[in-house]
């Protein structure tokens, strides 16, 4: 017994150090995990000679939600948040053309033409009609759709999205306006750190040795999330006269705290669509989805089950 004891103290103490030294594997480790748990499988098809990857789970007769995540983001950001959604329904989390797992195609990656490549992914994987749901710029991308392919879209729920002017200017609009480097691109091992405490207002647990591969993976693509940034805000298509295009059901759901895009947004929002609900979450940054998963999930399944 105390051999056995010993054996199972070394293979505990040799997975542990294998975790710590080899973050990539702790976090394709986590990944499975959070994927097994919110009954997802990572799959990819290729559309107009692009690799796509997502996650997909869920009954293959359930109504299909279709998510699209953020700047400098991916389909991780979904993960927890699905958790309470695929026993009942169908769920796609995209990982977006240049983000993730999916290829950096060349040309553009204004919010226009993500539009355009959304509707191509959604024929491919033989998608009529879907509920959509974005945040941040995947919200900017999900309204352009929305407004565009109405007869598409069941019914539409932005999270902090993008592409409004908000009566009440955000504090990453300040900074960018007054010279300072974006706050969303890693550069520094440091910087991770300050994004965290930027998006959130209580981010996420996340072990140093994790946030230090995470930081060091976002470095690398530093240059191109500067490139991806500056044609979202050169090619941007305001959203204020898109909103009365949009026919579907639309709920606005936002954190009282967001840095990123102030919450004021939604008093330009609401009065231009035909069909808003509006949900405030108190004591939550830009990122609802990621920072509480479940309860977001919970308002988002309640604006669902509103349509019946």
């Amino acid at each position: 017994m105390k051999k056995l004891l010993f054996a199972l103290l070394l293979l505990l103490s040799g997975l542990a150090a294998t975790l710590y030294f080899f973050p990539a594997t702790q976090l394709a480790s986590l990944r499975l995990i959070e994927q097994y748990r919110a009954g997802l499988a990572h799959e990819q098809l290729s559309v107009h000679n692009l690799n796509i990857h997502y996650y997909q789970g869920g009954p293959a007769s359930g109504e299909t939600l279709v998510l699209l995540h953020g700047f400098a983001a991916d389909k991780d950001n979904w993960l927890r948040f699905s958790r309470h959604l695929t026993q009942d329904y169908r769920v796609i989390a995209l990982d977006l053309p240049g983000f993730g797992d999916s290829d950096l195609p060349p040309g553009s990656y204004d919010v226009g033409t993500q539009a355009e490549r959304l509707a191509d992914i959604l024929d491919a994987l033989g998608i009529q009609q879907a509920h959509v749901l974005g945040n941040s710029m995947g919200g900017h991308i999900a309204a352009l759709f929305a407004g565009r392919y109405p007869d598409r879209v069941r019914s539409l729920a932005l999270f902090a999205n993008a592409g409004i002017d908000s009566p009440h200017k955000s504090e990453l609009y300040r900074l960018l306006t007054s010279g300072a480097t974006n706050p969303l691109v890693i550069r520094l091992p440091q910087d991770f750190d300050n994004l965290l405490q930027f998006v959130f207002v209580e981010p996420p647990y996340l072990p140093a040795s994790l946030k230090r591969y995470l930081g060091k993976r976002a470095m690398a693509r530093a240059e191109h999330y500067d490139r991806v940034f500056e044609q979202l805000v050169e090619r941007s298509i305001p959203l204020e006269p898109e909103l009365a295009k949009i026919q579907a059901p639309t709920l606005l759901l936002w954190g009282r705290q967001d840095r990123v895009l102030d919450v004021s947004s939604i008093e330009v929002m609401q009065p231009l669509l035909r069909k808003p609900s509006v949900v405030i979450m108190d004591n939550v940054g830009h990122a609802p989805m990621l920072e509480r998963p479940e309860e977001s999930a919970l308002l988002y399944r309640r604006f669902l089950q509103s349509l019946k």
